[in-house]
């Protein structure tokens, strides 16, 4: 064998591997920069179950006959606290986002309870904190995106099945937060 095939092999073998540890990295960073972009939206969503506890304390006495969504929420908000993984917690997300928009809408029947300035307050404090989740959902919802376009492209759908890697759930807007908003001036 002559030394120019070996070195050729040698290359050839070299540049294999040195592609495949790309694709390695590649696809280690899209899963990272989904774990990156979920720590910086839990905080948030921390933030937000914290507050719309004290303002369920705040509403539960205008709201004796709805117990059964305040509670719903509790129990979303106690399951997130105890999920183990990312895509456990989104599921519980999207739950309790469709939750608080049926909630939002029934609020609205209370005209007492808008008056309280604790409710208004707490009102507030929730939006500007959903106004930030809105932000980093859309981050977090474009990490998912490559991610899962990564690990379906060819060559890297070999090497992201071999690692167990699988398609990831967005973290959804509810359908109800989409629809028109309806404002009377009179």
């Amino acid at each position: 064998m002559s030394i120019s095939l070996i070195v050729v092999g040698a290359v050839l073998v070299l540049l294999v591997i040195g592609w495949g540890i790309g694709l390695y990295n590649g696809l280690v960073q899209v899963r990272n920069n989904i774990d990156k972009a979920w720590k910086n939206i839990d905080v948030l969503l921390q933030q937000r179950h914290d507050e719309l506890t004290k303002l369920i304390d705040t509403v539960k006495g205008y709201m004796q006959h709805e117990q059964s969504v305040l509670d719903g929420l509790t129990k979303l908000r106690v399951g997130y606290d105890d999920a183990g993984s990312t895509e456990e917690k989104v599921r519980i997300e999207n739950e309790m986002n469709r939750e608080i928009a049926k909630l939002r809408h029934t609020w609205e029947g209370y005209p007492d309870l808008k008056a309280s300035q604790n409710y208004l307050f707490l009102q507030k404090r929730i939006s500007t904190v959903e106004s930030s989740i809105a932000d980093r959902r859309e981050f977090f919802n474009d990490c998912i995106n490559i991610f899962n376009i990564q690990i379906e492209r060819l060559p890297d759908l070999l090497l992201a099945r071999a690692l167990g890697y699988a398609r990831r759930s967005f973290l959804e807007v509810p359908e109800e937060l989409k629809q028109d908003v309806k404002v009377s001036l009179g």
